[in-house]
């Protein structure tokens, strides 16, 4: 079957907006860059201190960990988006949850329950690399820190993450470009991403290919660019004589 490819639609006048059709994938582009480095941050940090709580020698605490990770890695993302949009502005105290429902503008309320969710999400999938990553590291890196009279989150500071970061770049990576991709489930609940703008420019333009290429190409710049920073930290961070050094 041959298909007619105008690529030209991109360039014509959306039909509101005062903006063309590429002007709304633009958007769409800027609001899942946005999204994906907000959610990464909360992941990264969220995740950190879940993964060192699991590895502590305190049992109580590490099934805290735990809880956590099993909650949502069983529990579909896209469930979690409505959850988080739906359900939870309903459990927060009342004035809270007010303002949030009426006294933010809805795009916002979309970003903030899009980038809390997919943070929380792809932070129980960090937390379970961290914690490998420790656990991995020679008991006597930990005795050793405690002999020389650091406490035990000194010790996790100062010898024990440094190490585990280095160990794990390559799975953060893929946890990075796993969250781009997840993005576009935000979509479903209104967010305006990339996603949400291809199918505005599929519904008024009825060009599928057009538009869906365009994203496709654009989510890969997106992933490209991440692993081309990530190899750099990779080099950087890089510790002589450890294993997968050069």
């Amino acid at each position: 079957m041959s298909t007619s490819w105008n690529w030209g639609i991109f360039l014509q006048q959306a039909p509101f907006g005062n903006t063309t059709y590429l002007g709304w994938i633009w958007s769409g582009f800027q609001v899942t860059v946005a999204l994906s480095l907000c959610a990464w941050v909360i992941a990264f940090f969220v995740g950190s201190l879940f993964g060192i709580l699991r590895t502590v020698p305190n049992r109580f605490i590490a099934a805290l960990g735990a809880c956590y990770v099993e909650l949502f890695r069983n529990v579909p993302l896209i469930v979690q988006f409505f959850i988080w949009y739906l359900v939870v502005p309903e459990l927060l105290p009342e004035k809270i949850g007010m303002w949030f429902k009426q006294g933010l503008d809805p795009n916002v309320q979309f970003f903030i329950s899009s980038m809390v969710c997919l943070g929380l999400f792809t932070a129980a999938r960090v937390c379970e690399q961290v914690r490998a990553a420790i656990q991995s590291l020679p008991s006597g890196q930990r005795a050793a820190g405690l002999a020389m009279g650091l406490t035990l989150p000194q010790t996790y500071r100062y010898v024990l993450l440094p190490n585990a970061y280095r160990v794990i770049v390559p799975p953060l990576t893929s946890e990075m470009l796993n969250l781009v991709k997840n993005s576009a489930i935000a979509s479903t609940i209104g967010l305006v991403d990339m996603a949400a703008q291809a199918g505005k420019l599929l519904d008024y333009s009825a060009h599928a290919y057009e538009s869906f290429a365009a994203i496709t190409l654009a989510y890969v710049l997106i992933n490209a660019v991440i692993m081309l920073i990530m190899q750099q930290v990779e080099r950087k961070i890089r510790l002589p004589g450890n294993m997968g050094s050069k």
